[in-house]
């Protein structure tokens, strides 16, 4: 069957041909200059927000440095938080209070951490997890729900806890190699249409034969 259609704000049709706008493809419903956002990447939530960037991102502010990036194909859980670097309060002086914050000449200079949040392609982030500044997700990583994430998550790596901790990977070696190779997520729409089959069940055989 045909993926949905990218460019719908919600993708999800109910039973009685009303839209779920509690699900969200992003890149149709955030425009901030500091948020990018990869194809089908969807969030969902059971209080659907006005401003999805500020649900997601609070602390990320259209003066922010830092960036947080976005893959394609990720599947975000209500409750998820992305505490970016804008967040973070100097921590090599005496005190961590943020006083040039206080003073309007000053606030737009002082940033103590810029770092990007990356989050790569077919990322799952369960329920009410916390991403912390500077953390990097590889490709096809899963989040349990209510992890607090830091730092860089290999691909095809299952993490949850409090702090977040490897509990083990998706697939062997060989195949995370494999997986990381085709990059499906970037291939022709169409081509992945043929392609939920092999996704869904996870042949990669049959993968590695209709990729491009």
């Amino acid at each position: 069957m045909p993926l949905p259609d990218a460019a719908r704000r919600y993708p999800v049709t109910l039973p009685d041909g009303t839209e779920h706008k509690g699900t969200a493809f992003l890149s149709r419903v955030i425009d901030h200059p500091r948020i990018q956002v990869g194809d089908y990447t969807y969030a969902s939530d059971f209080d659907e927000p006005e401003d999805w960037a500020n649900r997601l991102a609070p602390y990320l502010f259209e003066f922010s440095r830092e960036k947080l990036i976005l893959g394609k194909f990720c599947q975000i859980a209500h409750g998820v938080r992305f505490v970016t670097a804008s967040a973070n309060h100097a921590m090599d002086g005496i005190t961590c209070f943020p006083f040039p914050v206080f003073d309007p000449e000053q606030m737009l200079e002082y940033q103590p951490d810029f770092r990007d949040t990356v989050i790569g392609n077919d990322v799952w982030i369960g329920y009410g997890a916390l991403v912390l500044p500077g953390a990097n997700i590889g490709d096809g990583a899963i989040i349990g729900a209510g992890s607090v994430v830091r730092g860089n998550i290999p691909p095809y790596a299952i993490i949850s806890g409090n702090p977040a901790e490897l509990r083990r990977y998706r697939f062997d070696a060989d195949t995370i190699e494999r997986l990381l190779s085709l990059k499906w997520w970037d291939w022709p729409v169409e081509l992945i249409a043929e392609a939920e089959s092999a996704l869904l069940t996870g042949d990669i055989d049959k993968l590695e034969r209709l990729g491009p």
